[in-house]
């Protein structure tokens, strides 16, 4: 029987590169997606054709900021595999106008904080009464993971996408909080920490970027991939971590170093 593996927002950029990779290491999906479904398909077809054994993708529509598709979406898991053994919190949005911290309005912000926070935030704690659940019944055979993906504008300040920045900064403290919690169940959180990486929401701003990743931004000079964040989410989906919890796994080529 293949692991399991719940990826929010998984229909396109980072959330199918993580499938990917967690496909060749034959773990079955469930591929979620709040409104593009046919990318959403498309990124089932793709991990079936990538997976490493004979592995199962399924898709399931939810919008993780909403409770009711978060109820739905943890038992379509439940009831199309019966298990989970990772959860990858990835479901996220920037703002939909960038506005100076001066100017910018509720709406905005109440629509990040929902989806970037509050929608993972209860999220986990519906996946982690589950994954007790199933660590009282199957035993320590069953070592089950929560990865949270954050970015570095959890700690980089940018004033005109505060609402952003604050959405960020909260799953940070989120990934300590479950970890803290969860420990004493054989559950292990991680937080992994993107920089810049080449996906729909980065397109607009692609060469404010290209120059500043040519001008030294980052010591590794190129844009990530989906793929990078998708092979750290891999490590620790095969358990190579297993000493560590609450720990910050940063794929941003360097860009947290400070140098002289």
């Amino acid at each position: 029987m293949n692991p399991v593996a719940l990826i929010t927002g998984a229909s396109r950029g980072i959330g199918r590169g993580i499938a990917g990779e967690l496909a060749k290491i034959g773990y079955d999906l469930v591929i979620n997606y709040a409104g593009n479904a046919d990318a959403a398909r498309q990124t089932r077809d793709e991990c079936v054709k990538l997976g490493a054994n004979k592995i199962r993708a399924e898709v399931c529509q939810a919008d993780v900021s909403i409770a009711a598709d978060r109820l739905r979406l943890v038992e379509f898991v439940r009831q199309t595999f019966g298990r989970l053994d990772l959860l990858v919190n990835n479901a996220g949005v920037a703002p939909a106008v960038r506005a100076d911290i001066l100017e910018a309005g509720e709406e905005s912000f109440d629509r990040l904080i929902n989806i970037n926070l509050k929608g993972p935030y209860f999220l986990t704690q519906l996946v982690a009464r589950w994954m007790v659940e199933q660590t009282k019944a199957a035993g320590s055979g069953y070592r089950p993971k929560i990865v949270i993906v954050s970015s570095i504008s959890a700690y980089t300040a940018s004033s005109n996408r505060g609402d952003y920045c604050v959405s960020k900064a909260g799953v940070a403290m989120m990934a300590k909080l479950y970890a803290a919690r969860l420990a004493e169940h054989g559950i292990l959180v991680f937080e992994i920490r993107p920089g810049v990486i080449a996906t729909d929401m980065t397109g607009p701003v692609k060469a404010k970027y290209d120059a500043l990743i040519a001008g030294g931004l980052t010591p590794i000079k190129r844009w990530g991939q989906p793929e990078d964040i998708g092979r750290a989410v891999a490590a620790v989906a095969q358990d190579l971590l297993p000493f560590s919890t609450g720990e910050v796994i940063n794929v941003d080529g360097g860009f947290h170093l400070r140098t002289l």
